[in-house]
């Protein structure tokens, strides 16, 4: 995933064109994901940024994925756990409000990602949260 990538997709049903750049850090410990709504996005559409590091414990053997956003600490204090199968990490984030899924699915037949979240909702049925495409960005 480390490059430049332009994401489109739905979240909560709104159309979102987010910025994603990824890069090593931390000694090569965890890929850092800068994420945030792109410069040319529709005025109305609601801004975000984000800010993720993702790293696996070969202890536990599973990945581990932080999530810093512009909704602040409530949500930052859970870390996601995620197992690899093939080429997706399905992540388990268990919030106060309820769990939730975040799958980054990669797609080598067409060099992108995709980035399915879900959640329980109160009658115990998954929903979609954000189903999102990440392609190349132009250069």
């Amino acid at each position: 995933m480390k490059g430049n990538w332009a994401l489109q997709g739905k979240i909560v049903g709104r159309d979102a064109h987010h910025e994603v750049r990824a890069e090593w850090v931390l000694d090569h410990q965890f890929l850092y994901i800068h994420e945030g709504t792109a410069a040319g996005a529709p005025s109305a559409e609601h801004r975000y940024e984000a800010s993720w590091y993702l790293g696996y414990d070969p202890v536990s053997e599973r990945y581990v994925l932080h999530l810093l956003d512009v909704f602040g600490g409530r949500f930052s204090e859970t870390l996601g756990y995620g197992t690899r199968d093939g080429d997706s990490i399905r992540f388990i984030f268990e919030y106060p409000d309820g769990p939730f899924h975040t799958t980054y699915r990669w797609s080598p037949q067409n060099d992108s990602w995709q980035w399915l979240m879900e959640q329980k909702d109160k009658s115990g049925k998954w929903t979609t949260f954000a189903d999102l495409r990440l392609t190349h960005a132009p250069r």
